[in-house]
């Protein structure tokens, strides 16, 4: 982290700290010293307090998201649509079974948080999600999925893994990762058109 200027830092960390927390319970001042940031630089770069380094910390989350897409698929020997979706699994199995079920997607948290009372924040983790998306429905695509249904089916993908996550936040065991995977996989394949 240290290579990132404070204020990459800040950002980072609040997405970090609201993976784990919630918006709520992530102050200003936690970010900061997560950060290792002076305290005044908030206010210097983010003048818009809380809610402005809330969403740009949601906005982060889902470039990271969809930038870890090409990654899962350069992991797989022949991208397949049940193979993408998991490595996207597979990224929070990994991380469950070796460091616990502590954090989750800081853009779901912030959606729950406060879709209905921050109105900005609800429209970064829609841009977010759409962030996502757009490259898992392109991948999709690539592999031979057909154009209308492709966004369609990487909004299925996403929402079945932000299910899964809480579940197996709430269960503190992977098993809903697990089951979407497995379940999630056939009918991915399965929408790859054959060539004639």
């Amino acid at each position: 982290m240290s290579e990132r200027g404070p204020r990459e830092r800040m950002v980072f960390s609040a997405a970090q700290l609201i993976r784990r927390d919630g918006v709520a319970a992530t102050g200003m001042r936690d970010v900061a010293a997560h950060a290792e940031a002076p305290r005044g630089s908030l206010q210097h770069y983010f003048p818009g307090g809380k809610e402005q380094l809330v969403n740009e910390a949601v906005g982060w989350a889902g470039r990271y998201a969809g930038r870890r897409v090409a990654r899962f698929l350069a992991a797989l020997d022949e991208p397949t649509p049940s193979g993408l979706f998991a490595e996207m699994v597979r990224q929070w199995t990994d991380e469950y079974e070796s460091a616990g079920f502590a954090a989750g997607c800081p853009v779901a948290a912030a959606t729950v948080d406060c879709a209905e009372s921050v109105p900005s924040t609800r429209e970064a983790a829609a841009a977010a999600f759409a962030t996502w998306t757009t490259p898992v429905a392109r991948a999709l695509a690539d592999m031979g999925v057909p154009e209308e249904r492709a966004g369609a089916l990487a909004t299925l993908m996403i929402s079945a893994l932000e299910g899964a996550v809480l579940i197996a936040r709430a269960e503190r065991d992977v098993r809903a990762l697990t089951t979407v995977t497995r379940e999630l996989g056939p009918l991915l394949d399965a929408a790859v058109r054959e060539d004639d």
